[in-house]
């Protein structure tokens, strides 16, 4: 059965479904892979013809003008939820995002500041000058051509449904549900989330916790059982000479002898910083909190306690704020777990300026946290000198 015989080509209902993914998914492959990862952060490296490619079909499809996503991009992180961010939620309201996010980004585009500011480096050949930037909405308009020359009265709905993904899942669904549901593996004054562990549909970009805590990434899986799906498509691009990876975020190596502090040790833990800030609230945090709250009458350490004492304290409410104040003014334990939380990394910030220093205030801070008489932070800091570079 096909929907409509008007089209130069007829295909049955899931031909023409097929052929939307399609469309949709490459928009969204151009979106992550040249937009997002070569042109805004630089962490990977298209061919020259790759990137022409890209430019051309989001033009084609999408209107997309190279500068004002890459500095719109730029930007957001420049202020990530925080005054000047141009579609965070916490400041919009995730309803406006998730339904408006489209308006907001246009809304941005039309800032000159803004694009000065963030948009360098984008190209600036002749055809973005005299085509792409010049007239972005005539892309758009052969593409309907296009669809209802091939397709018909098919190509109507193929192109409603087309032109919605972009601005519902890319932007809305993205920086809005992006900054509101999920999980966070990595805590920064950013609300990123990431919004599922298997990142297949938005080609990648469902890991928006680990892009902000590593946004310079070629690869935004982080955990080894996360996976990215624009990833798999780099490495394909590298096997064809099509890419070059830059960087990409650290996954935490260890040796298996254990071995003294010394200045590899400060520069493994500056490197994996995310991962060590990450494990002390696994590995410290938490296990400090349930065994105070076995001690402690029942109710006495409300169950939001690690919550409180792991979240960013940019990102906590007043009254969360002040929760968490009282816990620290009851319990010593928490206060010096929280202070040498703090004091690990001012550390990390030393570490860049003065490496030597960084090693003698890293030898001082496992021996204040083996004398500390709290187990897990002992434990943590007995574990630091396995840490090493990848």
């Amino acid at each position: 059965m096909s929907l409509s015989p008007y089209g130069l080509v007829q295909l049955p209902v899931w031909g023409y479904c097929l052929v939307t993914f399609l469309t949709i998914q490459s928009m969204f492959l151009g979106v992550t892979l040249y937009l997002h990862r070569d042109q805004s952060h630089g962490g990977l490296i298209l061919h020259p013809a790759l990137r022409h490619v890209f430019r051309f079909w989001l033009w084609f499809s999408s209107g997309a003008v190279t500068r004002e996503w890459v500095a719109v991009h730029r930007c957001h992180h420049a202020h990530a939820d925080q005054p000047g961010d141009p579609h965070s939620p916490v400041l919009f309201g995730l309803r406006r995002v998730l339904f408006e996010g489209f308006e907001l980004y246009r809304a941005a585009t039309r800032d000159p500041q803004l694009l000065r500011n963030y948009g360098r480096g984008t190209p600036d050949d002749w055809l973005e000058r005299r085509i792409y930037s010049a007239h972005p909405y005539l892309g758009l308009v052969l593409f309907v051509l296009a669809h209802l020359l091939l397709f018909g009265v098919a190509g109507i709905i193929m192109i409603a449904v087309h032109l919605a993904a972009q601005p519902f899942f890319a932007g809305g669904v993205i920086n809005g549900l992006g900054h509101a549901v999920g999980y966070r593996s990595f805590e920064m004054p950013s609300t990123a989330t990431n919004l599922l562990p298997w990142a297949l549909l938005l080609g990648g970009e469902e890991l928006h916790n680990n892009h902000h805590a590593f946004p310079r990434s070629a690869r935004f899986a982080v955990q080894r059982w996360e996976l990215d799906v624009g990833w798999l498509w780099i490495r394909l691009f590298r096997a064809l000479g099509l890419a070059r990876v830059r960087w990409v975020a650290p996954r935490p190596q260890f040796v298996r002898r254990a071995r003294e502090l010394d200045a590899d040790t400060v520069k493994a833990l500056f490197v994996n910083r995310m991962h060590v800030l990450r494990a002390y609230g696994r590995r410290v945090v938490r296990p400090v909190c349930r065994e105070l709250a076995r001690r402690e009458p029942r109710g006495a350490l409300p169950a939001s306690a690690p919550r409180l004492l792991m979240r960013h304290p940019t990102l906590l409410a007043e009254e969360a704020r002040r929760k968490l104040r009282e816990l620290l003014e009851r319990y010593e334990v928490l206060r010096r777990v929280i202070e040498d939380r703090d004091a690990l990394q001012q550390l990390w910030n030393e570490s860049a300026a003065n490496p030597a220093r960084a090693l003698t205030q890293l030898r001082e801070w496992c021996r204040r946290a083996e004398g500390s008489g709290i187990g897990a932070l002992r434990e943590f800091a007995l574990g630091l000198p396995a840490w090493a570079r990848a």
